[in-house]
């Protein structure tokens, strides 16, 4: 197990280290300059060179590389091309809004989807276990935006339950703060949970027709107990797979819903950097919700060790 950790943690750095580079030469190569784009049109040649060499983009590429990525090692990700403050600060703050969404969307899917997909399973003779396919198949089809929007519609505007958008930080108004948490959190859990139902589905269908499974009934286990007991733990391996990408999935979809319900989150901050041609800040962003995606990755496949115990002596 612990040679496993070890070398999935040296495959992370690595990851990381390559991602950095493609983040970084793909940003370079983009055209346009960032001292005119903060200048304007009208800006003299002597102020051009003087806010490049300010900026640092006057120098070699790998020279321009390694004084970034030290400072990324540090939490330093340099200095907004446009507003001219700090970058690192303010990726803190956005990431924790992005987190919270996040992580509220996918404990939405996972709680709709475990049982449901189960219950499909279990049932898909029936009608009741038809009907939940057909329901997880029309989620499937619905962008979150699109649900958002719906949401919004149906909660904000005509029931007036919950505020349309905006955020409040827990430590300020906690009630306030789940309030505008629901909607935007129930736009990804939704979509997302309707994806994971059906892989639910899926891999419960697959495991109640196993061997070791009618093995366990024909000991006297009953159909239920006997899912509990030695199904799910088997189901859960490529349901874990799915969740994994599914977290990577709801970091991107996070940019949208952000937008629609007016979040400050990565997201958003994303979006108003490209906008406005801020490519550090940009390449900061792009730099995190890779490293994200990684570090997802990484710990779903820990996971299976875990779940899997024929997986802890394989490399």
């Amino acid at each position: 197990m612990t040679g496993r950790i070890l070398r999935r943690t040296a495959i992370l750095v690595l990851s990381v280290l390559a991602a950095s580079i493609v983040v970084f030469l793909f940003m370079a190569v983009l055209p346009g300059d960032p001292a005119q784009v903060a200048l304007g049109v009208n800006a003299t040649p002597e102020l051009l060179a003087k806010t490049r060499h300010e900026f640092g983009i006057d120098r070699s590429l790998f020279v321009q590389y390694l004084d970034w990525m030290g400072g990324v090692a540090r939490g330093d990700f340099g200095r907004s091309y446009v507003t001219r403050e700090a970058i690192g600060p303010q990726l803190v703050d956005r990431l924790g809004v992005t987190l919270w969404l996040v992580g509220a969307g996918m404990l939405i899917a996972v709680v709709l989807a475990i049982p449901f997909g189960t219950f499909a399973a279990v049932w898909h003779r029936r009608f009741s276990g038809t009907a939940i396919s057909g329901l997880s198949q029309l989620g499937v089809a619905i962008p979150a935006f699109l649900a958002g929007i719906l949401l919004v519609q149906v909660f904000a505007v005509r029931l007036r339950w919950l505020p349309s958008g905006g955020w409040t930080p827990p430590d300020q108004d906690f009630g306030a703060f789940l309030g505008g948490l629901v909607l935007p959190a129930l736009s990804l859990g939704l979509v997302q949970g309707a994806v994971l139902t059906r892989y639910v589905r899926s891999s419960v269908l697959d495991t109640l027709g196993q061997d070791y499974l009618r093995t366990a009934r024909a000991k006297g286990l009953r159909p239920y107990p006997a899912l509990l007991r030695h199904g799910l733990r088997n189901a859960a391996v490529p349901v874990v797979t799915v969740l994994g990408l599914q977290l990577t999935t709801l970091l991107v979809g996070a940019v949208v819903v952000e937008r629609v319900f007016v979040l400050p989150g990565l997201g958003s901050m994303l979006l108003d950097s490209v906008s406005s041609r801020d490519l550090l800040t940009v390449q900061g962003i792009v730099l995190v919700l890779v490293v994200g995606a990684l570090l997802v990755n990484f710990v779903v496949d820990l996971l299976y060790a875990v779940i899997d115990p024929k997986l802890r002596g394989a490399s």
